[in-house]
């Protein structure tokens, strides 16, 4: 079993690649409008791991589509490298998913079965226009850097196991050379040993690429081991937020406390 490495302490880059301020996502239900999230406030930088957790229902998920314009939010701003992207269009959205990438869940349902993984990541190289001739280079180099060979472009899904999945995953959001990747619960499908080598490849080409990484989960002790800085939500408010060591082993807010029991970290 790979052993999980913890994140480092070392000051975080104070290059910020995204920004969130005062968003809030309010849902209908029965002629009332419920706030999914309301007013929260981050930033991440390159080179550095912020995690987002709470349990469902808080909100985290919620965000992450906003970010993703998949949600429109009710207010609050979106930046991307100091452009607002709140309410892009699709035409820049085109221009933005080049910088800006998601890493789903599941790593079953996240592939076309019908598709070799060659045919997947060649996807949004078509959707962002970019060369015919540049195509397989990005792609073996995509599949490469998260240890696959190149011969896993020429097969199926059905070939791979879930964790050679969410590495084909992480490849599909790298092909395209992202700033910035949303990574949505990327390892709970994953048994323990998979998601020590999955968390320790994040955090490898985290370092190596400079990436803005925003891991979404509710987990706080497998955020512990990549996240440098913790936000914790409940209710689609921010509970707490800090360094990773002082949240989980130090928590203040007495939700933070439950999570952590709940997962309880190495001392």
């Amino acid at each position: 079993m790979n052993a999980l490495v913890p994140a480092p302490s070392a000051p975080v880059p104070s290059a910020t690649a995204l920004s969130v301020r005062d968003l809030t996502v309010r849902y209908g239900r029965a002629g009332k409008t419920l706030p999914a999230v309301d007013g929260v406030s981050f930033d991440v930088a390159r080179g550095e791991t912020l995690g987002l957790v709470g349990e469902s229902g808080s909100g985290k998920s919620t965000i992450g589509k906003a970010i993703l314009g998949l949600q429109p939010p009710n207010a609050g701003r979106i930046l991307l490298h100091g452009t607002d992207i709140t309410r892009a269009s699709l035409r820049q959205r085109r221009v933005t998913a080049i910088d800006l990438r998601v890493v789903f869940q599941d790593p079953y349902s996240s592939l076309n079965p019908a598709q070799t993984i060659g045919q997947t990541l060649t996807e949004p190289l078509r959707v962002l226009r970019v060369p015919k001739d540049q195509w397989r280079p990005r792609i073996l180099e995509s599949l490469a850097a998260v240890g696959l060979p190149a011969d896993a472009a020429d097969r199926y899904p059905a070939r791979f196991s879930g964790g050679q999945r969410q590495r084909i995953a992480i490849a599909r959001a790298l092909v395209c050379d992202p700033q910035v990747i949303v990574l949505d619960e990327p390892v709970s499908a994953l048994d323990l040993s998979t998601q020590a080598q999955v968390l320790n490849l994040l955090a490898d080409l985290r370092d190596s690429r400079q990436l803005a990484l925003l891991f979404i989960a509710h987990d706080l002790g497998v955020v512990r081991f990549l996240a440098q800085r913790v936000v914790v939500l409940y209710r689609g408010q921010v509970m707490e937020a800090g360094g990773a060591e002082e949240v989980t082993q130090r928590p203040r807010h007495p939700y933070s406390v439950a999570l952590t029991a709940a997962a309880p970290v190495p001392q």
